[in-house]
C-alpha cells in the first residue's frame, strides 16, 4: 500500500502546489450542484442533487451536466415528482438531443431512473427534513430505494449524493444531517484516480493493481492531508484534473491554458506553447 505520510516526505514541493490546485478548484462549481442550485426551493434542490448524482456514471463533468440542464429545462422543479410523469419517450427525446448521436450506456435507463427518484420524492415529501433528520448511514441505506442507485457495498453513487447534500457551496448544498455517524468514503472520481496515479502517491507503484479498498484508503488519507478541515472540498477539486470540458480539459480551460496552474512545474499534460495566451 502506497503511505501518504512517505509520500509528502519525499515530494513537499508536489504536496504544496496540489494543495494551492486544490484551493483554486474547490470554488469551481460542481456540475450536478450547478444544475440544481437553479431550483426554486430547497425540496427541488435535493431532488435534482439525486438525480444528477445517479446519472453520474460513463459521462464527463461536462457531459453530465448537459444532460441535467436539459432535463431541467424540459421538467424544470417539482415537474421531477409531480404527476403525471413524463412519458420515457418523451424523456429519451430530451437526452437524444444532447447526446446528438453519441453513446451513453446510461441512456435506456434514463427514464427509469428520473420516475424512480419522482417515487422517491413522493414518498419523503419533506427532502429538507428527511436530510438533517436523518443520520449518513441511514441516508445512505434509504437511497438505495431508488433505481441504479445501488443496493449494496460500496455503493459510490449514495456516497457522492451525501456529500453532495451536506459540503459547502459549490461542491454541495451546503445542509447538515444528523450527528452522530461517521460520513461514508469519499467520492473516488476519475480525476482523482488520474491525479493519484499521475501526480499523486501511486504515481511510482501505480493505482490501477491497487485493491478497490486500497484504492478508496488512498483517495480518504490523500484528502485528509491536503484538506484536514474537510477533505470532501480536495475529493471535488481534483475531480477536474484533466477531466473534459467544453473544449479542452477543465484545468486548461481555467488556467489560461496551464500557464496558471499550481501543477504546472510537476503535470506532463501541461502545455508548453503559447504560454500566457489565455
Amino acid at each position: 500500500m502506497v503511505s501518504v505520510k512517505r509520500f509528502i516526505l519525499d515530494e513537499p514541493a508536489l504536496f504544496s502546489a496540489t494543495e494551492k490546485f486544490v484551493q483554486s478548484f474547490s470554488k469551481v462549481p460542481d456540475p450536478v450542484i450547478a444544475v440544481a442550485s437553479r431550483a426554486s426551493s430547497p425540496e427541488a434542490k435535493i431532488a435534482w442533487t439525486l438525480l444528477g448524482t445517479d446519472l453520474f456514471q460513463d459521462r464527463t463533468c461536462y457531459g453530465v451536466e448537459k444532460v441535467l440542464e436539459a432535463l431541467f429545462e424540459a421538467f424544470p422543479d417539482e415537474k421531477l415528482w409531480t404527476l403525471p410523469v413524463p412519458t420515457a419517450t418523451r424523456i429519451n427525446e430530451v437526452i437524444e438531443k444532447v447526446l446528438d448521436g453519441e453513446h451513453w450506456s446510461l441512456f435506456e435507463h434514463v427514464a427509469g431512473i428520473f420516475w424512480s427518484v419522482g417515487f422517491f420524492v413522493r414518498r419523503h415529501p419533506d427532502l429538507v427534513a428527511w436530510v438533517e433528520g436523518r443520520l449518513p448511514e441511514e441516508i445512505w441505506r434509504d437511497l438505495g430505494e431508488i433505481y441504479f442507485m445501488g443496493k449494496s457495498k460500496p455503493r459510490i453513487k449514495a456516497n457522492a449524493a451525501i456529500y453532495r447534500l451536506v459540503a459547502p457551496a459549490p461542491a454541495g448544498l451546503g445542509m447538515s444531517c444528523r450527528k452522530g455517524g461517521p460520513l461514508p468514503p469519499l467520492p473516488l472520481t476519475m480525476g482523482a484516480r488520474r491525479f493519484l496515479a499521475i501526480l499523486g502517491p501511486a504515481k511510482d507503484e501505480g493505482f490501477s493493481g491497487l485493491e478497490p479498498a486500497e484504492k478508496q484508503k488512498l483517495v480518504n488519507n490523500y484528502c485528509t492531508a491536503l484538506c484536514p478541515g474537510n477533505p470532501c472540498l480536495a475529493a471535488h477539486a481534483l475531480q477536474f484534473f484533466l477531466e473534459d470540458g467544453k473544449e479542452d480539459f477543465i484545468c486548461r480551460e481555467r488556467t489560461c491554458r496551464c500557464s496558471k496552474c499550481a501543477l504546472y512545474e510537476y503535470c506532463d499534460y501541461a502545455e508548453h506553447k503559447g504560454d500566457g495566451v489565455c
